[in-house]
């Protein structure tokens, strides 16, 4: 092979050598430029959004239930050429007006405005409630138009001081909707009056979008001691760089937090099932005898043993976390069929004549090993374990998809799984799926570049194709 050469060992041309050399490589630098991104970004994420913040987060459904469901990211108008909502949020301010009645009680009104400007209609209405009281009251909710008409919305009593009235699931709402539709347009609409439609669109045949100032106006009798909060959320169809889940969640957490579990494992489990291969295969190749041939036959048996079945068993039968999945996966690995190539190596370079000349001199095993073996070995060593991190990536995310993986963590392979469960192509809801895709194929391009360029480097043969 064109990097085993006899003779003494030469000294490294340094650090900055080999760095200047696979610089060299235009495929190097791109797998280089994108690995320093997957690098900044796992930092990032780290330093901002700590792990347990991240997983509480990730598994609470009230945190974001301010979030609109299944909502598409934010960039994707640029492909519909139109102005898509946002989620709009407008809160009780102070009362409009304050009468008390004979009987003791204060007949109390709040108006709220908000300005509605998208092209299309927004995907659900919500309205949070927050208050304290002796008797639930009834809050009485008007619609207030851009064109002046009001619709009376809802009748509503409290039931707790946490209530919400999710309007959009109002099916008594939606048919008090679309005769108002028929009325006022003279025959029936040609579209479906959903909630949405029916308070944003114009009175017109087919659905066009009001925009203006829109309103709402809540009226109520509370006691002296009642006080009465809400929180109306309209909530728009796009939302963050990535978009929301069927849970409301971000998927922007998701896609962050893979960036460094997906680095952390594929790095990881390569380093030391490639360090733990060189020690057998050196040990292997170097002492030969017994030690040799049990080596060998249980490499060979590891060769026919099925891999990923194993691994489904072991993830199965223990507790899951990522720490059981990397120790499964090393202990799995570490007897590979690498360790007869390392094997062959070891055993041309036993026969150099600087080898027999150290052993003449009284030098150790472990000295010979350490100093005259390994360094000859590693060059061929290291494109290997370079170029088999996205396989433990890709591992990981597919253990995850099975529902194998940790089930706390967000990650990519998890984020793919909750897709296929709730049907995201099928629904048109392509970015779920696509956006941790997209993150798994970076990285083995990363790394696929990086290694082919060190390949090169190593193997001279490889720069004459």
């Amino acid at each position: 092979m064109g990097w085993l050469k006899t003779g003494s060992p030469k000294p490294s041309a340094g650090l900055k050598g080999v760095l200047r050399e696979v610089l060299s490589y235009k495929s190097a630098v791109a797998g280089i430029v994108i690995l320093l991104f997957l690098i900044g970004l796992s930092v990032y994420t780290v330093v901002t959004i700590p792990l347990p913040e991240a997983i509480q987060a990730w598994r609470s459904s009230e945190a974001w239930s301010r979030n609109p469901r299944n909502a598409q990211p934010e960039w994707i108008e640029l492909f519909y050429g139109r102005k898509l909502p946002r989620t709009i949020t407008v809160s009780l301010g102070e009362k409009a007006s304050e009468v008390l009645r004979e009987d003791g009680t204060l007949s109390v009104s709040w108006v709220i405005h908000f300005n509605y400007e998208y092209d299309d209609f927004p995907s659900e209405i919500i309205v949070f409630f927050n208050s304290s009281f002796v008797e639930k009251p009834v809050v009485d909710i008007y619609w207030i138009r851009p064109d002046g008409d009001e619709i009376l919305l809802k009748k509503h009593t409290l039931r707790r001081p946490d209530d919400r009235l999710y309007l959009s699931n109002d099916l008594g709402l939606e048919l008090r909707l679309e005769r108002l539709f028929e009325s006022k347009i003279g025959k029936k609409p040609n579209f479906t009056v959903t909630v949405e439609k029916g308070l944003f669109s114009e009175y017109s045949q087919d659905p066009r979008v009001l925009k203006g100032l829109y309103g709402m106006r809540f009226e109520t009798a509370l006691n002296k001691s009642d006080v009465l909060n809400a929180e109306v959320v309209i909530y728009g169809t796009v939302h963050g760089l990535a978009g929301t889940d069927h849970l409301r969640r971000p998927l922007i957490i998701g896609l962050l937090w893979g960036t460094p579990i997906a680095m952390s494992f594929g790095l990881t489990t390569a380093l030391l099932t490639t360090a733990l291969g060189l020690i057998i295969g050196t040990i292997s190749g170097w002492y030969g005898g017994k030690i040799d041939t049990i080596i060998q036959r249980i490499v060979e048996i590891n060769a026919v043993l099925p891999f990923l079945p194993i691994l489904i068993l072991l993830t199965t039968f223990y507790r899951i976390d990522l720490f059981v999945i990397l120790l499964s996966v090393v202990v799995l690995s570490i007897f590979s069929l690498g360790i007869k190539g390392t094997r062959i190596l070891v055993m041309q370079i036993k026969s150099y004549p600087y080898i027999e000349a150290a052993q003449a001199y009284g030098a150790s095993n472990m000295r010979l090993i350490l100093f005259y073996v390994i360094p000859k070995i590693m060059p061929p060593v290291v494109p290997g374990m370079i170029s088999s991190v996205p396989g433990f990536v890709f591992l990981e995310a597919g253990l995850s998809y099975l529902g194998l993986g940790d089930p706390f963590l967000p990650t990519w392979g998890k984020i793919i799984s909750d897709a296929q469960t709730n049907g995201a192509f099928y629904k048109g809801m392509y970015y779920w799926v696509l956006e941790p895709a997209f993150m798994l194929i970076l990285t083995a391009i990363a790394f696929a570049l990086i290694g082919m360029a060190l390949e090169r480097i190593v193997n001279p043969k490889l720069k004459e194709l």
